[in-house]
């Protein structure tokens, strides 16, 4: 956990109170602990390098980008994955080298593909056949692709969030023949150069299993096919802890049992050990992030339920109304005991605007207190909107008893600006 209560009773990140940011910055906010950012790349970069094997590590742009974002990643070592233009820009705009960016997505567009290229890119992952036209007919030069596969492999996670199973809008399938397709396809084209291979089972996935018995399909169907890569890429989908009962992927045992496994496999089918690539978002700023809010109504509805409502809503905390997902909510101002159940609800016009149901939370909560939601740094701010007109918040980031902004409060003439009059 990335927050404790100091010796007054405050809520504190990295020493720093965080009833005080949020009466010197305002809420909605979200706060990052910088130090907790960076030592989870670090995590994951150590770990690989006790495997031995040639590695890369993709940080996944869509759980959480902006420019000092960006500029962080790049800073502890890591490749950056992207999935549409605007993220794309921002870590050009970062000064991100290009040629570590590895371009995703199921549906990328004409201009989409010709600006990849253009930014010459490390990498565009190839999603559908007729992706592979397309890239040819606009590449001027060679360009590495790498193909990403759909293995059937069903993770144990939210039907939304599964990516791997077999009617999936992602990947080439194994099974129904389109990923040999799409191998041929490649090796016919005159510029494109099949880098490797890449399949993604899911996302909040606690275990190795999945991503083992997939690479076990993944290597065999190589090796049975006579495909040389020099890189397979094991997607993300790295666990965190979000409530009691959650578990974090354990990244040093983790990876340590994935690519032992890897070898194991490759030796078994006698298949050649490429790179290894890994795609980590959720897990690398999801656990360092928290939301913070200022309490508002306070509604108790006799023998129902009691609701209190805060500043913020699904404008910036989209994943529970999404996914049903669940999150553990802290009184910022005092370490009262949590001895109550209460429903914790957004100020949106909308029924399921809620952040928490049956949130454990002090009855001496009123108007004027602040909460702080915790795990909120994956998918959070990336997902937000201006739904009833609410202004996206602020980011900051804490390190050494500082906080820096690393994006401005969204203002009231920022929603109009595209607006024609």
């Amino acid at each position: 956990m990335v927050v404790e209560y100091n010796s007054n009773g405050e809520l504190t990140m990295g020493g720093t109170s965080l009833k005080t940011i949020a009466q010197s910055f305002g809420t909605p906010t979200f706060v990052y602990d910088e130090v907790q950012i960076r030592n989870q790349m670090r995590r994951y970069h150590e770990a690989f390098k006790q495997s031995g094997l040639a590695y890369n590590i993709s940080y996944a742009s869509k759980a959480f980008t902006c420019l000092q974002m960006v500029k962080l990643v790049q800073e502890e070592g890591l490749e950056l994955d992207v999935v549409s233009e605007g993220e794309l820009y921002t870590a050009l705009e970062a000064g991100f080298d290009p040629k570590h960016i590895h371009f995703h997505g199921n549906n990328k567009t004409k201009h989409e593909i010709q600006y990849a290229l253009e930014s010459k890119v490390g990498y565009i992952v190839i999603d559908s056949l007729e992706e592979i036209v397309l890239i040819e007919r606009y590449a001027s030069e060679e360009i590495d692709v790498v193909l990403r596969l759909n293995p059937g492999v069903e993770a144990h996670t939210h039907e939304f969030i599964q990516t791997g199973q077999e009617d999936s809008k992602f990947g080439l399938s194994i099974k129904h023949g389109l990923a040999i397709q799409g191998i041929e396809k490649v090796r016919d084209t005159q510029k494109l150069n099949l880098k490797g291979v890449h399949f993604h089972v899911g996302s909040q996935i606690e275990g190795t299993e999945a991503m083992i018995e997939t690479a076990n399909i993944v290597i065999n169907w190589l090796k049975a096919n006579d495909i040389k890569v020099d890189l397979i890429n094991l997607g993300g989908g790295f666990s965190i802890k979000y409530v009691e009962g959650d578990v974090s992927f354990p990244i040093e045992e983790g990876i340590a049992e994935i690519t032992a496994a890897i070898k194991s496999i490759a030796e078994d089918a006698d298949y050649p050990v490429p790179e290894i690539g890994i795609e980590p978002g959720r897990s690398i700023v999801g656990e360092a992030g928290i939301t913070l809010y200022e309490v508002g109504t306070i509604k108790e509805i006799p023998q129902v339920n009691k609701y209190v409502s805060i500043d913020g809503g699904m404008s910036d905390h989209i994943r529970t109304a999404l996914y049903d997902a669940k999150y553990e909510a802290l009184l910022v101002n005092r370490n009262d005991p949590k001895d109550e159940t209460v429903t914790i609800a957004g100020k949106l016009c909308e029924s399921g605007d809620i952040i928490i149901k049956d949130a454990q939370l002090p009855s001496t909560v009123k108007r004027g207190d602040y909460l702080a939601i915790l795990s909120t740094g994956a998918y959070h701010y990336s997902m937000a909107s201006n739904y009833n007109q609410m202004q996206k918040p602020s980011v900051f980031f804490l390190k050494d008893g500082k906080a820096r902004e690393v994006i401005k409060r969204q203002s009231l003439r920022q929603l109009i600006i595209n607006d024609t009059k």
